[in-house]
């Protein structure tokens, strides 16, 4: 557990400093271009990177991990070959996948979102060319990253997500004038191809050898197959609804820089998960994975990241509720981003915030329906998310406009996490529930006197009038102090636990 530990703490300054670089990344974008038609294009574009990263990080993991851990331990793969072929025929397939989408980017784009404004096409699809020129490494890194998992190796990964990020904004910030918006999707490739070939030097130092083979055990074929279909399905059904809510977004009769609203607010929604997700879920995905026999620790380990969302997660939910102007007005607000555009992404974020922290339970949920096999659950769940958001933002997008997508987004979020949980406690037990309830109580009440605190000391000390960084300066650690405080009181065992988890072992 020491190692684990240590690859946490790792991990996760890995993925603030990733954050952090995406943060610079999007303030130059916003200085660079503001919001809009390129920049909306680049949007548009990125979400095949995203759908892909999606596919390979969720789709195959869930899949791959579990069964890759279970039959090492019960002496059934004593080498390599199965997953040298999976690595093997998943690059032949991205291959092929490459060649078609750099050749038909032109007419899928268009189909996908078929309402876009005419200053839009030509960017998107010429991006999503480029991206797709390059899809067959962009999935070996998410591939990469599985395989390293199965070794308990995580720090790797996170130097390469930041090789990607981090390039982008440096060529955005020296090649903007050569290469205009390209100068970010130039540089996003170059630190994909960095990260790779870090990710491969760690992983060849392990004891995992790969071979030219792409001839799998019959049975484990069949097993990977019937479970990586409705894993691949449902890995792919929250991209949709990105699709769905972009296609809305970059439509004729929604406000210019819409998309690029929605993607800066959701960005900032986003940071959150996304450090949980690639850090501390994937260490309590690899221990559920190895406890599925154990079926108490199991549910202590489930329990324990159930507990670890709600506490770092709902806090930080409230913050934004309160400092989320100065946020975004820190972040993106210079050159030709406008306060308005501040505004209109302050707006989009206000209707995402549910999303922080119901997506950072549902992960949990998920990852323990994951670890015990049942893919197919899972995307009989989520696959009714994707008819649910489009009926809600056809429904109200014509009349509220892009705030609408984004309200789509949390009312999906919240009834993904309520049908999960129905699924999950009925499976665990009543009792279970119950240590969850009993645990939400004491930590939604530090939560909320944290709000109430720091919005008082706004009004008082009329921070609204700040420089948005002074502000963040001064209301954060209010906000930390009062929130630590009283989840010491109401939860001592959550607020032990927890500094226990920053706490590097001996």
């Amino acid at each position: 557990m020491s190692n684990l530990k240590k690859a946490a703490l790792w991990s996760t300054g890995l993925a603030l400093l990733l954050k952090l670089s995406g943060f610079v990344r999007e303030a130059v974008v916003a200085n660079e271009f503001g919001a809009s038609n390129e920049t909306d294009g680049y949007f548009l574009a990125f979400g095949f990177i995203t759908l892909v990263v999606a596919m390979i990080s969720t789709g195959f993991n869930n899949v791959f991990l579990p069964m890759y851990i279970k039959r090492k331990k019960t002496g059934l793969d004593t080498s390599e070959q199965n997953a040298n072929a999976l690595l093997n025929w998943t690059m032949v397939i991205f291959g092929f996948i490459s060649i078609l989408g750099w050749f038909f980017a032109k007419q899928f784009v268009p189909v996908i979102y078929p309402n876009m404004k005419e200053g839009i096409e030509p960017y998107a699809v010429e991006m999503t060319q480029i991206f797709f020129a390059f899809m067959m490494l962009i999935a070996l890194t998410g591939l990469l990253d599985s395989y390293l998992q199965s070794r308990r190796i995580f720090v790797p990964s996170q130097l390469a997500k930041l090789l990607a990020t981090l390039m982008a904004a440096i060529f955005a910030i020296f090649f903007s004038e050569v290469w205009g918006i390209y100068s970010l999707v130039y540089g996003f490739l170059f630190g994909t191809i960095l990260g790779v070939v870090i990710q491969l030097y760690f992983l060849g130092r392990s004891d995992y050898k790969w071979r030219l083979d792409f001839t799998m055990e019959p049975d484990f074929k069949k097993a990977f197959i019937i479970l990586i279909i409705p894993s691949l399905l449902n890995s792919v059904v929250g991209q949709i609804n990105l699709f769905v809510n972009k296609a809305f977004a970059s439509g004729v009769g929604v406000a210019d820089g819409a998309v690029t609203y929605l993607n800066n607010s959701s960005l900032l929604i986003s940071i959150p998960n996304a450090i949980y997700a690639t850090t501390l879920a994937a260490i309590i995905f690899t221990l559920m994975s190895e406890q599925t026999e154990d079926i108490k620790k199991f549910k202590d380990t489930f329990f324990r990241g159930m507990e670890i969302s709600l506490v770092t997660l709902l806090p930080i939910t409230v913050g934004l509720l309160v400092v989320g102007d100065a946020a975004v007005s820190f972040i993106y607000e210079r050159g030709k981003f406008s306060a308005q555009d501040t505004d209109n992404t302050y707006i989009a974020l206000l209707f995402y915030l549910p999303i922080i922290v119901f997506q950072g339970m549902q992960l949990i949920l998920s990852k323990s329906m994951y670890a015990r096999g049942k893919t197919s659950v899972v995307f009989r769940i989520s696959v009714t998310t994707i008819l649910l958001n489009f009926l809600l933002n056809w429904w109200l997008v014509d009349d509220y406009g892009y705030p609408a997508l984004a309200v789509s987004a949390s009312v999906v979020s919240i009834y993904y996490f309520t049908v999960s949980m129905i699924v999950v406690y009925r499976d665990l037990g009543m009792s279970e529930f119950a240590r969850f309830a009993r645990m939400s109580v004491r930590v939604i009440i530090p939560a909320v006197l944290m709000g109430l605190v720091v919005w008082g000391a706004k009004i008082a000390l009329g921070a609204e009038d700040w420089y948005s960084l002074i502000q963040l300066a001064v209301l954060v650690p209010i906000g930390i102090i009062v929130y630590a405080a009283s989840l010491k009181v109401t939860y001592p065992t959550g607020f032990n636990r927890m500094l226990s988890m920053v706490k590097r072992s001996k």
